[in-house]
């Protein structure tokens, strides 16, 4: 995302992701200055230790929940419920996160916003200047627009490393209510408008929720 001084990444990627990802800062012509994650799951922290070693002084932001989950730890909080955390999990990462979120929080034109669920301390940023949503893995575009837990045949991966389905459709219905002008899920393709296709997924994960509880 691109700020006057510079660039602030949104999540780390993959491990081979770091060369992609300075290579495209350079095309833009900005320096990465801050790295924000949305959540501590090894697809979207992968590249991290290796940028931070290119980067050393650009400071890592993590939601104050998620800081534990990127240092390893799976153990739940008292007010949390008893689901274990699923995805991958960091093992053997060397990066501090400089800087810990709550809801509420600025990070330069993101507003952070607490989106519980996927995992449970993550985090979407909407960007105040054009009320883009940068939301993680709270959705899925890629294989259909989902929300987070809610399996989808094509690319079920999110939905497997979903910690509560619960918990992920109370993030979403938070998200639709600052209707963005565009929706950018970390699998699959932006959204433009995506208020209409938002409210759509969340009435099938309401549904889906309501018939596994009957059934």
């Amino acid at each position: 995302m691109e700020e006057e001084d510079g660039l602030t990444l949104i999540d780390a990627a993959l491990p081979y992701s770091a060369k992609g990802i300075l290579q495209a800062a350079e095309n833009i012509g900005k320096p990465i200055t801050k790295i924000v994650l949305t959540h501590a799951h090894d697809d979207h922290i992968g590249a991290l230790d290796a940028l931070k070693e290119v980067l050393p002084n650009v400071p890592v932001y993590i939601s104050k929940r998620d800081a534990k989950l990127l240092e390893g730890d799976t153990t739940l909080q008292e007010d949390e419920p008893n689901i274990p955390i699923k995805g991958g999990v960091p093992k053997k990462v060397k990066t501090v996160p400089d800087v810990l979120l709550e809801d509420g929080d600025r990070v330069g034109s993101l507003l952070a916003i607490m989106t519980p669920g996927h995992t449970p301390g993550s985090m979407s940023f909407l960007d105040v200047r054009n009320k883009a949503l940068i939301v993680g893995d709270a959705f899925q575009t890629r294989g259909g627009m989902a929300v987070s837990g809610q399996m989808k045949f094509w690319f079920p991966f999110p939905a497997m490393a979903t910690w509560s389905k619960e918990i992920s459709l109370q993030s979403a219905e938070k998200l639709s209510e600052y209707e963005p002008s565009l929706l950018a899920a970390g699998h699959g393709k932006m959204i433009k408008n995506p208020g209409t296709v938002i409210k759509l997924a969340i009435k099938e994960a309401k549904r889906n929720i309501e018939s596994r509880k009957e059934g």
